[in-house]
């Protein structure tokens, strides 16, 4: 069944500008979305969502009230929601495989709104800018494709995308949003950032940084984050790129090297060093091969849970 905007299919033959021409409301509201002020989000009730890892969770959920991402240049961060349930999914995607990642977060917000005796599936679309290589154009088609080609109708509300996400600064194009938060007791989209990205931060992005696919990093019936267990090969020159400068890890590392946020290389640097420190993580880190478990607390912060109590 296809993508919907106002309960009229999306034309996927035509330029998204024709489509945004064609249904002015969703300029206005990604006019709206762009005008709000980026709320800092702290860490309580937060579950933060790295580069291809994905989170869904109901309203019911005691430990989680908000998902968030940022950090987002050419890459896209989608909220998908079921109206009845109030299920509600966010991920963050770079283009990879994307109509795999879309079939993949398409059903696991249907298995949270089984129950749902009404409701539709609402997806929202903020990110990327024009940049030079046109990867925010790319992925902005690949998205609305590979939610056109799904079973279900999908109606597509929010679409604050490349060029309705693009401010430019002395002949240099940036994102205008560079990361949203989505409240899944009300609903609520608006621009974000977050002071802490964890846990295991430096883990979940060396598990990116060497080709991962898009990750579930949550499950909403336990209230637990489980990440890995993770295996990847010694990546290959790290000692060369941590001899590098600022400069070149940003041009080779990036896929958008003008609009980066400021602290990309030094994230990067880390997340290196942590790929030297651990070249067999299934010695260092997951020798029993399971999972990293972590709940949420009384004061709202990820705590690990001992393997012994799992």
């Amino acid at each position: 069944m296809p993508l919907l905007v106002n309960g009229q299919r999306v034309d996927l033959a035509r330029p998204a500008a024709d489509m945004v021409r064609a249904h002015p409301h969703l300029e206005e509201k990604a006019k709206l979305l762009r005008s709000q002020p980026a709320k800092i989000v702290e860490p309580q009730g937060l579950l933060y969502i790295q580069q291809r890892e994905f989170a869904v969770t109901t309203p019911k959920d005691g430990s989680v009230s908000i998902l968030g991402s940022d950090d987002a240049t050419t890459c896209h961060l989608v909220v998908l929601r079921h109206t009845g349930s109030g299920a509600t999914c966010l991920t963050h995607c770079d283009g990879s495989d994307t109509e795999a990642e879309v079939s993949l977060i398409m059903s696991s917000v249907k298995s949270l709104s089984n129950t749902a005796e009404c409701g539709r599936l609402e997806v929202h679309l903020v990110g990327g800018f024009n940049d030079d290589r046109q990867l925010s154009q790319k992925l902005t088609n690949q998205l609305l494709r590979a939610f056109d080609l799904q079973p279900d109708d999908v109606h597509l509300v929010t679409f604050c995308v490349t060029e309705l996400n693009d401010r430019e600064e002395k002949d240099i194009h940036f994102p205008i949003i560079y990361g949203i938060a989505v409240n899944v007791k009300t609903a609520e989209i608006f621009p974000a950032t977050f002071p802490e990205k964890g846990p295991d931060e430096d883990l979940r992005s060396a598990h990116i940084l060497t080709g991962a696919a898009l990750t579930n990093i949550y499950d909403a019936k336990m209230e637990q984050l489980r990440i890995g267990p993770y295996f990847w090969r010694p990546f290959p020159h790290v000692d060369f790129w941590l001899e590098q400068d600022d400069k070149q890890i940003l041009q080779n590392l990036s896929t958008s090297p003008l609009a980066e946020p400021p602290h990309f290389v030094s994230h990067i640097r880390s997340t290196l060093t942590f790929l030297k420190e651990h070249p067999f993580p299934s010695h260092s880190l997951f020798p029993n091969r399971k999972p990293r478990i972590y709940k949420k607390n009384e004061e709202g912060l990820w705590e690990q849970v001992c393997s012994e109590k799992i």
